[in-house]
């Protein structure tokens, strides 16, 4: 790997399929194989000491977005539940590590253009029925005795939605905020990938409805850790590149005692990994007639192909879970049944993991 990680340890086996020049069949080819690779690769480095999920907010996102092209529900919106996974483990040398995947701020992260348009046009008694907030990611932390200062890092799959100034504070005031905040953890760098850094530094029309670009501009830049392709960070913990839902879209996966677990936004259920095992109207069947193995969460389509081949690539490195029909494969927002939402109730969900000592 040419371009190797700033933080952790590359990882060879798997390559950067977007910079590939054989064409999405053999991308697609490719990532099953690698895949297989790394899946031994990465059990041997063991486990981290603790995952544990943390709910933060459930709030609705059309259909047509979650479960691309293949739902029958009548339903327009459906709902998703955004969480955190906080994961600890020690380095070789016995320093603990803390590390935060999805810490949305989601007091911020409602001014995002789509969701600010969406919450315009919504009556405010159907939006107190549709948004419940379960958390945020200071409480839980204080909750599990983990202090603000001894979080090392922050990983988000991709920085749709996402305001970080108060995560890590600002060089400037911030007029809307009425102060220039201080970072709330010190210590923390966001690792990130290259190409959605340079993405962000000029927006697609594509790309705009989902990103707060202002918010970055007084951003330190050292509170970034940027990376290009996938590094394992500690003992069963990695960071693996799973382009095509953003640019530089990333996955989190990570190794328990039940095996290993991969977690992203790619899909936001975890029968969408095996849709022919789906009881949601539509889905088997659209997977049948145009013979897709996965349904994507496609609100983005700048390059649908690669978001296809990355799924099938967290879909090679997961385990089954206990329910042997589906994956261990955890979505950083998933589909959450509702009353409201007719059609839309998931097959089977996860809800968390759990894994060491502590549990949420």
């Amino acid at each position: 790997m040419a371009d190797l990680p700033t933080v952790g340890t590359g990882v060879d086996t798997l390559s950067d399929l977007s910079r590939s020049d054989e064409p999405p069949g053999g991308r697609l080819r490719t990532a099953r194989a690698e895949a297989g690779a790394f899946r031994g690769e990465f059990a041997s480095t063991g486990t981290p000491d603790s995952v544990v999920t943390c709910d933060l907010v459930t709030l609705p996102y059309p259909t047509r977005f979650g479960l691309f092209r293949a739902s029958r529900a009548i339903a327009p919106f459906l709902s998703i539940t955004n969480r955190m996974l906080v994961i600890r483990w020690h380095d070789s040398d016995g320093r603990p590590q803390v590390l935060l995947f999805e810490p949305s701020d989601v007091e911020l992260g409602r001014y995002t253009p789509y969701f600010d348009n969406l919450a315009q046009r919504t009556p405010g008694v159907l939006a107190r029925q549709m948004v419940r907030e379960h958390g945020t990611v200071l409480g839980h932390l204080a909750r599990l005795g983990i202090q603000p200062d001894e979080v090392d890092y922050l990983i988000f799959d991709h920085l749709h939605t996402q305001d970080l100034r108060r995560w890590v504070g600002t060089t400037a005031h911030q007029d809307d905020l009425g102060a220039r905040p201080q970072a709330a953890f010190p210590n923390a760098k966001v690792i990130v990938q290259r190409d959605e850094l340079a993405g962000m530094a000029e927006l697609h029309p594509l790309q705009r409805p989902w990103y707060q670009p202002a918010t970055y501009r007084h951003v330190p830049p050292e509170a970034f850790l940027p990376i290009s392709g996938s590094a394992v960070l500690g003992p069963g913990v990695a960071v693996i590149k799973t382009p095509g839902h953003v640019f530089g879209n990333q996955s989190l996966v990570v190794n328990t005692s039940t095996g290993i677990w991969v977690s992203s936004e790619n899909v936001i259920a975890a029968e969408a990994l095996t849709p022919e095992h789906s009881r949601l109207p539509g889905i088997a069947g659209w997977a049948r007639r145009w013979q897709q193995e996965v349904v994507l969460n496609a609100n983005t389509i700048e390059t649908t192909a690669d978001q296809y081949n990355s799924v099938v690539l967290e879909k090679s490195l997961a385990d089954r879970s206990q329910a042997a029909r589906f994956l261990q494969f955890f979505p950083s927002s998933e589909l959450t049944g509702a009353w409201t939402n007719p059609g839309t109730t998931p097959t089977f969900s996860h809800g968390r993991i759990t894994h060491g000592a502590q549990s949420a």
